[in-house]
């Protein structure tokens, strides 16, 4: 074997290995998003089966307010739909954009709730509850954005946008 040879073999090997060192990097990337969509998917879970429990509530008390509590029973289902479809796939951006957009349709109808006070003390609970959920739903979004952006660097970036290509990774949505 001669001197060239050995030196296109080792370029080769070094080729092959840097190959599976950037594929191993993006599979390791769009694992981080899948765990933290993981904590989106529970707190969303949570979140609309309280929203279900206060639509049921307010229905009895509020006769008047039935378009909007129907429009808030449409919306949650919606969102919830567009959860698992995302839960899926959490790195497909077309996925995740959907989820987005039916979490903003259903905050525009939680906020068109009329504001109710009830004797008893579920509904205060549910609403303490919601409120906490979004909290931490606000933080497991950011988180998510985060591990979202440090993928989308990843497949942008030179030279590894080119397996990135190569194996079909693409960039990622945020919440």
């Amino acid at each position: 074997m001669t001197s060239t040879q050995i030196g296109f073999a080792v370029a080769g090997v070094l080729l092959v290995c840097w190959i599976v060192g950037a594929y191993n990097r993006m599979v390791s990337l769009r694992n981080i998003l899948a765990e933290r969509f993981a904590a989106i998917d529970a707190l969303c879970r949570s979140r609309y089966a309280l929203i279900e429990r206060q639509v049921e509530l307010l229905a009895t008390a509020l006769a008047g307010a039935r378009p909007r509590l129907d429009a808030l029973h449409a919306a949650s289902r919606q969102a919830d739909a567009a959860r698992a479809y995302a839960q899926a796939r959490p790195a497909m951006a077309s996925a995740v954009t959907s989820l987005r957009v039916a979490e903003e349709i259903l905050a525009d109808a939680r906020a068109r709730l009329p504001v109710q006070t009830m004797a008893g003390d579920e509904l205060p609970e549910i609403n303490a509850r919601l409120a906490s959920d979004d909290a931490t739903l606000d933080f497991a979004r950011r988180e998510f954005n985060a591990a979202v952006g440090h993928y989308n660097a990843a497949v942008r970036q030179f030279p590894t946008v080119l397996v990135a290509r190569l194996f079909g990774f693409r960039a990622g949505a945020t919440l």
